[in-house]
């Protein structure tokens, strides 16, 4: 699809919740590519609209992308000499503003579609993260909101062999050994930033000896939240399971992104 009008690219981008760079061509003496005021946007995977082309526009694009990888918060201005800095035969001079737009966002894996589930990704999916909702049981996503990704799968131990490093796995299946499996497979891997799975502390206590029993280390262990949810929030409807789940999930990335979070034990 060829979009004309930057506002609709990042609209786009807002929905599929993909960070990005808008350039912006800011100033401009003698001849160059495009005028003041064209823009383009990158994300991770593709460009949109154009600057020009050419060398400063493929120069642009890695810095843009560059400022990505980086997590980059700050906007930065750039000055380019068309000629001496870039070799195009316009050889002007351009000034461009990059300006990194809906940052890094927490990648969510919630696995369970059951009422608990539903309230808790109805709510998360309000919050500025990428959602990816599973279960393998056929005909249980009734209402998905906008963004979310939805996988019926048969086994949901293949989502998290795929999911990406530093992944928020949330485990509320309708099948504790279900529930426990996933756990295993979560906490082998190791590169996640949160592991909760819900249930009572007598769940809690059966699952850290059944996972001590298949060689889960004790420190791995202690990483894994059950009961989950933060313990000051009461209430057994689906909605305040919900609320104390994503409470507890912002509260960890809050943490996270300042260097001080403290990984909670199991009970027992």
């Amino acid at each position: 699809m060829i979009y004309h009008d930057w506002i609709a690219v990042l609209h786009l981008l807002r929905e599929r919740r993909e960070s990005c760079v808008l350039i912006t061509v800011m100033n401009q003496r003698g001849s160059v590519p495009r005028d003041r005021g064209s823009k383009m946007v990158v994300s991770a995977n593709e460009t949109y609209l154009t600057i020009g082309g050419g060398h400063l526009e493929f120069q642009c694009i890695a810095m843009a992308q560059e400022m990505l990888q980086q997590r980059s918060q700050q906007p930065r201005i750039e000055e380019f000499a068309l000629a001496a800095r870039l070799g195009q035969c316009c050889g002007g001079h351009a000034t461009l503003l990059f300006e990194p737009l809906m940052h890094h966002q927490p990648e969510i894996h919630v696995y369970g579609a059951g009422h608990v589930g539903q309230a808790l990704v109805n709510l998360l999916a309000t919050l500025p993260c990428h959602i990816t909702w599973i279960d393998n049981r056929a005909g249980q996503f009734h209402i998905v909101p906008p963004g979310v990704i939805v996988r019926q799968v048969d086994d949901p131990i293949d989502c998290v062999k795929e999911a990406p490093p530093g992944s928020y796995f949330i485990v509320m299946t309708h099948d504790h050994p279900l529930d426990l499996a996933l756990s295993e497979a979560i906490l082998r891997r190791g590169d996640f930033c949160y592991a909760g799975v819900i249930g009572s502390a007598t769940k809690a206590q059966r699952f850290r000896y059944r996972l001590e029993g298949k060689g889960i280390a004790a420190d791995s262990l202690a990483r894994l939240r059950c009961p989950i949810g933060l313990p000051d929030v009461k209430g057994k409807l689906p909605a305040e399971i919900a609320v104390a789940v994503a409470g507890e999930v912002i509260s960890v990335y809050h943490a996270q992104q300042s260097g001080c979070c403290q990984p909670s034990k199991l009970p027992g």
